[in-house]
């Protein structure tokens, strides 16, 4: 079967986007969704988004894994999948949409998209790391220097390790380059390797980042492998809302593959 579809990367996180309003992609077919993720034998993505209608906003982002996997909220998928609808005409400069942990509002201008996330307000520390979940599960671990990490062999050993043990974790090394500067390298479950960014992953890094009194701006630029990312937000009775990822949305390219 020849399927339609287009390339989109926000910051080097790239994902192969189907409009699937129809409903006839085999979204049940986790090895279809693997071979089409797979960078040697497919398309190559970290995963795969569909476009579907929704009857509560103006449509419906449903995120897998490139293992093929359903997976959680994805920051850069969800400000692609804004990208992508616009350019289909769902959509205008505005829009909200509904996502795995539910309903997201978003805007885009010059191919700039502005995602928000879901307001946080639990913060587990513990001594030389930090968790909490911000669509996704996020393990934050500030180093000396994260250019000299072993990302996908560190990362993995965490993510398997005891600490999560039931469904895994992503894992984020951070590095402080500046008062409301940070660079950040993270290990993605589902793809099980390290990503050129993640949009849950530098939200979750900001929080951490203010919460340990790392920086005192309410806006801060996270600095990944593939560019550059800002999250802003606003802090209401130790609780953070408004929490906004803004960064580049890309159109790589549109194809068919035979699947």
């Amino acid at each position: 079967m020849e399927l339609e579809f287009y390339k989109y990367q926000g910051t080097g996180n790239d994902f192969v986007m189907i409009d699937n309003r129809s409903l006839s992609f085999p979204k049940d077919n986790k090895k279809i969704i693997n071979q089409l993720c797979d960078r040697r034998f497919g398309v190559g993505a970290d995963g795969l988004i569909l476009l579907e209608n929704s009857d509560t906003s103006d449509f419906k982002m449903v995120y897998f894994n490139a293992d093929g996997a359903l997976g959680s909220m994805c920051g850069n998928g969800g400000r692609c999948t804004v990208a992508f609808a616009k350019m289909l005409g769902v959509i205008e400069n505005k829009t909200t949409f509904d996502a795995a942990d539910g309903l997201h509002n978003a805007s885009i201008k010059e191919g700039i998209v502005s995602l928000q996330m879901g307001d946080i307000s639990l913060f587990t520390h513990f001594e030389g790391y930090s968790f909490l979940d911000t669509g996704s599960p996020h393990h934050v671990q500030f180093c000396e220097d994260v250019a000299l990490v072993n990302v996908k062999e560190e990362g993995a050993a965490i993510r398997y390790g005891e600490l999560y043990l039931n469904e895994g974790s992503n894992i984020n090394f951070v590095t402080q380059t500046g008062d409301a500067h940070f660079r950040v390298r993270t290990y993605e479950r589902g793809v099980e390797d390290e990503t050129l960014a993640c949009g849950t992953g530098v939200t979750a890094v900001a929080l951490v980042a203010h919460s340990l009194e790392k920086t005192t701006s309410n806006s801060i630029d996270l600095q990944v492998e593939g560019g550059l990312l800002n999250v802003s937000f606003i802090v209401e009775d130790d609780s953070y809302t408004n929490v906004f990822l803004t960064g580049p949305a890309v159109n790589s390219f549109k194809g068919t593959i035979t699947y």
